[in-house]
């Protein structure tokens, strides 16, 4: 799997502390789907979404549905990581991010990751809001 650099991205940076580490110093390996989450939310943020309010007034909600991850390099203590976050496609109840972790522009890990819209109470896939859908759609471009 590439990251494909010639669409728009999302960029967060984030700090490997010693909570992220194993005893050798090195990052486990499950953090890097942290720090993806936490790039999609802040995304989502910038563009003005608040998944609380979403969820509050549209009773919808995100679940990641697919993942596939490929990890190339570790990240160490206190190594800064660029979080970059592409939006591949937007269906009628899903968003499939390409996501990757960078060193010094050095990739350590990407991954594509699958999120599904359900409704809050059945936990059924539910459409993305229109006004939503919009928005990721320029936001892809």
């Amino acid at each position: 799997m590439l990251i494909e650099t010639s669409k728009p991205f999302f960029q967060l940076d984030i700090r490997v502390y010693y909570e992220d580490t194993d005893a050798g110093g090195v990052m486990y390996y499950a953090n890097y789907l942290k720090f993806f989450e936490r790039s999609r939310t802040e995304w989502l943020r910038h563009l003005g979404v608040d998944q609380s309010t979403y969820a509050a007034q549209e009773h919808r909600l995100f679940v990641v549905k697919n993942l596939e991850i490929q990890y190339r390099k570790p990240a160490r203590l206190d190594d800064l990581l660029c979080i970059h976050s592409t939006i591949a496609r937007v269906g009628p109840a899903s968003i499939s991010f390409q996501q990757s972790a960078l060193r010094a522009g050095e990739l350590l890990c990407e991954s594509g990751i699958q999120v599904c819209c359900v409704d809050a109470n059945t936990l059924q896939p539910a459409a993305l809001t229109p006004e939503l859908r919009t928005l990721l759609e320029k936001a892809k471009k």
